[in-house]
């Protein structure tokens, strides 16, 4: 809840969200869409009644100022804070430094007071002033850092960061331009178990965590993302200001996140480091104790095959409860914290409690892991080996346990206690919102059928699961597109190529690619579905080519599609993050390539998982999990071709399945309705009279 003194508005007769979209989109430029509108009035109607709504609205319909607009009436009216989640800092820097500033000037007047808005982050994303004045805990540092014969690439970032925390006014990492390597980030940043506190650290009155959150607590409006989203929901102490309504922007990337957040991680290396961590401050045995358990599990991990473990071993169990066991002893050993403690000697209790206490809550999350019953089981465990660089592993091997499911957590967490607004614009898939809702935890809606229902299916677990999903509201909103697809785009499935293999691209499909990026003169975006794929592709093409060709990993992807979006006829090829992170309006991107529908690796431990526990509970694991995840791929990688209402262009799909199989009706109705074909020489034609129109 903000200050008394945040609001003057008493007085004031605030407008109604029509009027108030109307000034914004006036003062911003621009004219209302109804797609927007229709948008503004499902947002209102969910603050005011408490229904979830799942709002799609595609590239130009203004949905941030659809769901902006009536969120910042109803803080500003009710006296209080709506938080807004997005996926990725890009999205996070449009609200706050674009879309929320010209609001505040717009709308101000009609509000009668200042629209007041923040930006917060998690604790990891601020540097730690204690922590940049005492240096790491002494058995966390490797070699020296500032070696006077040889100033070592890492000891050069953390003097850099000294520099900067004498200059920083935020102290957020994202504001230090270039930035530096994680291992340097940690030598001057602390995590939420880390932190002393503000009332015991000497530096808690300028602490740049507890400004940023201070500053969110007097905020009508928190810009934050779902990686905190999920820690203010999976941990016991409060992250985020006290909120009754949030937003979810991104909300197709919503259950990847939070599962993320959600994952444990143990490895000898982790158990070794917690050992030195506490070594100092507790009976020397006890440490070895945990030290020489840490071993154990190390070399028994050196003999284990990696991926998905569906059963549990006796020597692995074993294993885990000496670790578990003697982790619990190290804790016990610690004590109960002490108050009058100096706080260079509190901050070591505190980092070594947080290794302790994280390991050991994962250790105890693993052994209860699996049960005989793929039905019951709520989480999955896998071994990930490193991989070898010049005859040495680039890590040890870690055990990690994750959530097979994240929807109960969602449900009790954020649909339970407050009203959520979760928008993008993919979140139809099979033209149903019913595959993503579940997954996030909300009840089935009625009349969903066909395929989009296969998806959704076998997502519930328990009756009592299922009781409680009844008491839940909420409705979808499909605010449309302003682009006219059909006559927009062609969607071409080259359905006379040969299946993929599993061998890498074939002749057949560079000659495709070859053939298309001729034809439409360069200006290509090839998506991927794995770096090998592009990188070969590029190893392949770039000299038979007449146009330049870069490849994502060559430097820093932003850079890369800088270059793409200045050059014309420059072509990019890459894979996942270019499949959802590209903006490039114009004719630079005229064209879109995809080398085969993305599903999921059939190795990869949680999409399996989650297949195999659709299945026990009678669904389609394929469709739910496999085409699921595929069909919001494929809407995001065509989503990168319209980006203006002037774009024209072609998205071809060089994977023939999409137009031979089954489950391709299912994919392709979840793509935009561009006009369809399958004939090679009608793509050829219709890329080479773009070109031509873009260099008239």
């Amino acid at each position: 809840m903000p200050a008394p003194d945040l609001l003057n508005n008493s007085d004031t007769q605030i407008p109604d969200v029509s009027a108030l979209l109307s000034a914004a989109v006036s003062a911003i430029g621009g004219a209302e869409r109804p797609g927007q509108v229709s948008m503004a009035q499902a947002v209102e109607k969910a603050i005011e009644s408490g229904e979830h709504v799942a709002a799609q609205a595609g590239t130009g319909t203004g949905k941030s100022l659809a769901y902006l607009v009536p969120a910042i009436r109803y803080a500003v009216e009710k006296e209080t804070t709506v938080v807004v989640s997005t996926a990725t800092i890009a999205l996070q820097r449009q609200l706050v430094d674009r879309d929320l500033p010209r609001l505040a000037e717009a709308l101000g007047p009609l509000l009668g007071t200042e629209l007041r808005f923040a930006i917060l982050k998690g604790r990891r994303n601020y540097l730690c002033l204690h922590r940049v004045q005492t240096g790491v805990p002494e058995e966390d540092e490797g070699p020296s850092l500032f070696d006077p014969q040889q100033l070592s690439t890492l000891g050069r970032q953390v003097k850099r960061l000294n520099d900067w925390a004498e200059e920083t006014q935020t102290g957020d990492r994202d504001e230090l331009v270039p930035g530096v390597s994680e291992q340097a980030w940690r030598q001057v940043a602390v995590s939420a178990r880390e932190c002393l506190g503000a009332q015991r650290c000497p530096h808690g009155t300028s602490c740049f965590s507890e400004l940023a959150r201070a500053e969110a607590g007097e905020a009508h409006i928190v810009v934050t993302n779902h990686a905190l989203l999920a820690i203010d929901a999976l941990e016991e102490f409060q992250v985020l200001p006290e909120h009754d309504v949030v937003i979810v922007d991104e909300a197709h990337e919503l259950v990847d996140r939070v599962t993320s957040v959600a994952t444990g991680d143990l490895s000898a290396a982790a158990v070794e480091v917690a050992a030195r961590r506490c070594g100092r401050l507790i009976e020397e045995a006890v440490a070895d104790r945990l030290k020489e358990a840490g071993e154990g599990l190390g070399i028994l991990l050196e003999d284990l095959p990696s991926g998905r473990m569906d059963d549990l071993s006796p020597a692995l169990g074993n294993s885990l409860a000496v670790v578990r066991d003697a982790l619990h002893a190290c804790v016990t050993g610690l004590g109960p914290e002490r108050k009058d403690a100096e706080p260079g000697d509190m901050a070591a209790r505190k980092a070594a409690r947080s290794s302790l206490e994280e390991l050991h809550d994962t250790a105890v999350r693993t052994l209860e892991a699996f049960k005989p019953d793929a039905a019951e089981q709520f989480d999955v465990v896998w071994l990930e080996k490193p991989f070898v660089q010049d005859g040495r592993p680039n890590r040890p091997p870690a055990l990690h346990v994750a959530p097979i499911g994240v929807g109960g957590l969602l449900r009790t967490t954020l649909f339970e206690q407050r009203t959520a607004i979760l928008t993008s614009a993919t979140l139809t898939l099979g033209g149903s919102f019913e595959p993503l809702a579940r997954q996030w935890g909300l009840p089935p809606l009625t009349g969903t059928a066909g395929d989009a229902k296969t998806a959704a299916e076998g997502l519930a677990r328990t009756a009592t699961e299922k009781a409680e999903e009844s008491e839940i509201s909420w409705s979808g909103l499909d605010a449309g597109s302003p682009f006219e697809h059909a006559k927009a785009g062609i969607l071409y499935v080259a359905r006379h190529l040969p299946q993929p293999g599993r061998d890498g691209l074939a002749d057949a499909y560079l000659t495709e690619i070859t053939e298309l990026i001729e034809a439409a003169g360069g200006r290509t975006l090839g998506l991927f579905s794995s770096m090998r794929a592009a990188r070969q592709a590029t190893d392949e093409l770039k000299d038979h080519l007449t146009h330049p060709l870069l490849c994502q990993g060559d430097d820093s992807t932003s850079l890369l599609v800088k270059k793409f979006s200045d050059d014309e006829r420059t072509c990019l090829f890459g894979t996942l993050s270019l499949w959802q992170g590209v903006d490039v309006p114009g004719p630079s991107l005229q064209l879109v390539i995809m080398d085969r529908i993305p599903f999921p690796r059939p190795d990869d431990p949680v999409s399996s998982a989650r297949s195999r526990a659709v299945a026990a509970r009678g669904g389609n694991g394929f469709m739910a999990v496999a085409a699921t995840h595929a069909a919001l791929l494929l809407a995001q990688g065509a989503g990168r071709l319209l980006r203006s209402m002037d774009d024209r262009g072609v998205v071809a799909v060089l994977d023939p399945r999409l137009a031979t199989a089954r489950y391709g009706s299912f994919l392709k109705s979840t793509l935009p309705p561009f006009w369809a074909t399958t004939d090679p020489d009608v793509v050829r034609g219709a890329l080479r009279r773009l070109d031509e129109a873009a260099t008239a």
